[in-house]
């Protein structure tokens, strides 16, 4: 079977945006994985609900801690004072300080 090379150079085009359709899609989740990623939450402001939903390794029940801490002690002054909230450790912290706003 012969092909034309208009017809090679027609598929070769066609499959070269195929590519880059694909490419720029996968691109874009990239950077949507990415802004995710970032979410920062005020732990002052928070509520429960939003420090489960957007801090790592922190669930409805330790947010809740978080809280209840915050109530006590009038606010945050330092990301540091989470480390008094029961069950949250360095690991924990180091995880999550470029999520957390004062």
């Amino acid at each position: 079977m012969k092909v034309s090379q208009k017809t090679l150079a027609v598929l070769i085009t066609f499959f070269c945006l195929l590519g880059g359709a694909q490419l720029t899609f996968a691109e874009e989740a990239a950077d949507t994985v990415a802004a995710e990623a970032v979410m920062v939450v005020n732990v002052n402001s928070a509520s429960a609900e939003e420090l489960s939903d957007h801090l790592i390794g922190i669930g409805p029940a330790r947010a809740e801690l978080i809280v209840e801490y915050r109530e006590q002690i009038g606010g945050f002054t330092a990301v540091e004072q989470l480390l008094d909230v029961k069950g949250i450790g360095l690991a924990t912290l180091e995880k999550n300080k470029d999520r957390i706003q004062l």
